[in-house]
């Protein structure tokens, strides 16, 4: 085994470039894989490891009391298919009149517990204690980090029960709560619902939790259960943003893992070919056709151990920043979402080297069935039959001499010019990709940022939140806002937390007064609402209630109800948002009012100026210019300019290789060459038409194969709906720049290995000879 090793050394040493090819190839390969795995990981795996922790329950159902009682609930713990189960917990409904703590104005759902513990659903304290006595409360808190400790104390006053004293914060993965109390505080809020928490022997599917709530309600009165939320749903909500990255981080990560493959099989199919004569030497001082084969696979596997480790830790570096954006404004509660999973390390770390030996092995067997004395007397010597009678065909023509003789080589070895040219079609694949992904993002980006002059945004402070509530009223301030120098238009947002009448989950309402048609590039499906009982929700909102564009939902705020449809689909938002009208507002609240303002001003007017002038109005006021950068625009954008970066990067080095072979075996004819004449620079141009060829058809190949992926990835962002004219991204000018895209891989891969032979001098070749 030692003399195979002091061999694959002595062949890592002579063939320096190769490997430092083979390195980086793998390096950014094992980048780009492990930013894929991690963010795939990262999806799935803390909320489940949470969720188990906790015991969270597999779905919380709500029952109304007027029909069902605790004992009749009670036995529904017994049910078949019912693995464990915890309650009925009396659950209150208390509503907020202003903002408190981190909450908009709305429902609070109270639940009577009188510990966190049992077999379902067990909630961390996080800070404070928990509540044991009248007048106490501990709120679920499920945001990022800890709670503000100065928090607790804080009371809470709302109409018609008695005040309530923050002495915990908690956290529940099933999202039981918004807070708890003893079941004798709820008791005293007048609760009309209880709670069941279940955990199902079957809790794949959405339809076996359907068919375990159905089994373990069967013997309950009709209409007693009023809604049920299950943790398919959560887990949704969870990895929603995440999910939307996850299709093109995935399909870079694979085009990476192809591209690897081919350079490796490049390389040392061209290490076998070009070293026969070195296979032969080691057979005759007595290798074995195995050892030849440890060989070689050694030889790649130094360097692509070596950049797999960088690789590795590079994707480590990288995963921080690229999670944090993927999982920014998301519910986390107690699952943590900080880095790298080992799995992930540790398939990376041997997936990548085994890669490369599987890659490796095809051609490194060529030198197993190669007989010692036919491969000294091959030599180094390439066959250039196929190859030659091409370039006498070609020098027929009014080509240049040096263009004809380039053209010719790819056909002197076929395989070698297949295993460039697919590496170069998986490169244009992944500029088209980009390319049309940037082209939409731009698109949704410029929507989003609508038309007109600039944008200011005006803040006002509101009951509650620590901040100067403003003098003047709603309507004083909004006629303030229009008398400014430069402003154009003025929308009024108000927002609630509405309860959805049938869902446990509660919803963040954005009502608007206003001209909104600016933002009917939103509207996917449908139309904006218009009138009172009209709302608009976002795919993920709508995906994870299992609600369409036509259907009925009933809005709930502070004891009021207002029935509404469903008449928009949004091209994005948050899964736990809706949009409605300022109407809809006042059946909800007869009091409403705006909490902020959004100013569109005409084109060359200064927004830091109506910004100050705002601010000077009523020191209640805070007004911010709107960034001109759209941030999800700008995460896309750069996510595949990185990836394409270091593919593009990757198939240049397998061009280069190529070219660095291709040269190596034809020392002899570019000696001959020059000696009759041939220029340096014919040399060059002779060197890189070799390539250009390859790379144009490879740019046809890979165009449609960019264009497809781009449908793939754009058809499977869950969070975002495009529009057909946001997809719709191709055309002729755009497609024909993309055709060069395949000929500057070839080009710059080419590009140092044809200097260099153009450099080499006539008697170094012959000195070789």
């Amino acid at each position: 085994m030692s003399a195979v090793w002091r061999a694959s050394r002595a062949a890592v040493r002579r063939r320096r470039l190769q490997s430092i090819v083979i390195g980086l190839v793998v390096l950014c390969s094992t980048t780009t894989v492990v930013l894929a795995l991690g963010l795939l990981a990262a999806a799935s795996g803390p909320f489940d490891t949470a969720y188990a922790k906790q015991r969270g329950a597999h779905t919380v159902a709500t029952y109304d009391t007027g029909k069902v009682s605790d004992a009749q609930l009670a036995r529904t713990a017994h049910r078949p298919g019912v693995a464990a189960a915890a309650g009925p917990f009396r659950q209150a409904v208390v509503d907020v009149p202003g903002d408190w703590l981190w909450r908009p104005a709305g429902p609070l759902t109270v639940v009577g517990r009188a510990d966190p513990g049992g077999p379902v659903d067990r909630i961390e304290l996080l800070e404070g204690r928990w509540a044991t006595a009248p007048g106490e409360i501990v709120v679920n808190y499920s945001g990022n980090g800890s709670p503000y400790r100065e928090l607790l104390g804080t009371k809470l006053e709302a109409e018609g029960v008695p005040p309530l004293t923050v002495v915990g914060f908690a956290t529940s993965m099933s999202r039981s709560a918004a807070a708890w109390a003893t079941p004798e505080q709820v008791a005293a809020l007048h609760p009309t619902s209880a709670q069941m928490l279940y955990r199902f022997t079957r809790s794949a599917t959405d339809k076996e939790l359907s068919s375990g709530l159905a089994a373990a309600s069967a013997e309950l009165p009709e209409g007693s259960l009023r809604a049920a939320q299950t943790y398919l749903t959560l887990k949704q909500a969870f990895s929603s943003l995440a999910d939307a990255y996850l299709p093109f981080m995935t399909l870079f990560g694979v085009l990476g893992l192809l591209v690897s493959a081919l350079i490796v099989g490049n390389v040392v199919s061209g290490a076998v070919v070009s070293g026969y004569r070195h296979i032969g030497v080691l057979k005759a001082l007595g290798f074995t056709p195995n050892q030849v084969v440890a060989v070689y696979l050694t030889m790649v596997s130094v360097p692509a151990v070596v950049g797999c480790v960088l690789g590795t830790t590079l994707g480590h570096a990288l995963a921080g920043p690229i999670l944090k954006v993927a999982f920014s404004g998301i519910e986390t509660g107690r699952a943590s979402v900080g880095g790298i999973d080992g799995w992930v390390t540790a398939v990376s770390l041997v997936g990548m080297p085994a890669l490369v030996l599987a890659a490796a092995l095809l051609p490194a067997l060529r030198a197993h069935r190669l007989p010692a004395a036919e491969a000294i007397s091959a030599g180094g010597a390439p066959r250039t039959g196929r190859g030659l009678r091409v370039q006498r065909l070609l020098g027929s023509t009014r080509l240049p001499r040096p263009v004809s003789l380039g053209l010719g080589q790819p056909f002197a070895r076929p395989a070698r010019t297949l295993l460039t040219m697919a590496a170069i079609v998986l490169g244009v694949t992944t500029v088209t990709l980009t390319t049309g992904l940037t082209t939409t993002m731009v698109a949704f980006g410029s929507a989003a940022q609508g038309y007109g002059g600039p944008r200011v945004g005006v803040e006002t402070g509101t009951p509650g939140n620590g901040h100067t509530i403003p003098r003047l009223s709603d309507a004083q301030i909004e006629e303030r806002l229009r008398s400014l120098p430069g402003a154009e238009d003025v929308v009024a947002r108000g927002l609630a937390q509405v309860s959805l009448v049938g869902y446990i989950q509660p919803a963040f309402a954005d009502f608007y007064r206003g001209d909104t048609s600016a933002t009917a590039f939103r509207i996917v499906e449908g139309r904006r609402p218009e009138g009172a009982g009209e709302v608009a929700a976002g795919p993920g909102f709508l995906t994870q209630r299992g609600l369409a564009v036509g259907d009925r939902i009933t809005l709930e705020l502070n004891g009021r109800q207002a029935p509404a449809t469903i008449v928009g689909k949004l091209i994005d938002g948050d899964a736990r948002a809706l949009e409605s009208t300022w109407e809809t507002f006042t059946r909800l609240d007869p009091d409403p009012r705006a909490i902020d303002y959004g100013v569109r001003l005409a084109r060359g007017s200064d927004a830091h100026a109506y910004a100050e002038a705002v601010e000077a109005i009523d020191p209640g006021l805070s007004a911010n210019v709107a960034d001109s950068v759209n941030a999800p625009t700008a995460t896309v954008v750069g996510f595949s300019s990185v990836f394409t970066l270091l593919l593009t990067v990757v198939a240049s080095l397998g061009v280069f290789n190529t070219v660095l072979l291709n040269t190596r075996e034809r020392r002899r004819d570019l000696g001959m060459l020059k000696s009759i004449g041939m220029t340096p620079r014919q040399v060059v141009a002779m060197t890189v038409t070799s390539v250009a060829g390859v790379g144009a058809v490879g740019g046809l190949l890979g165009i449609p194969l960019g264009v497809l992926a781009h449908r793939v990835v754009v058809d499977n962002v869950g969070v975002v709906a495009f529009p057909e004219s946001m997809k719709d991204v191709w055309h002729a000018p755009q497609l024909t720049e993309l055709l060069l895209a395949g000929v500057v891989i070839a080009v710059l891969g080419a590009l140092i290995p044809a200097r260099s032979a153009a450099r080499m001098t006539i008697a170094t070749v012959l000195h070789t000879e």
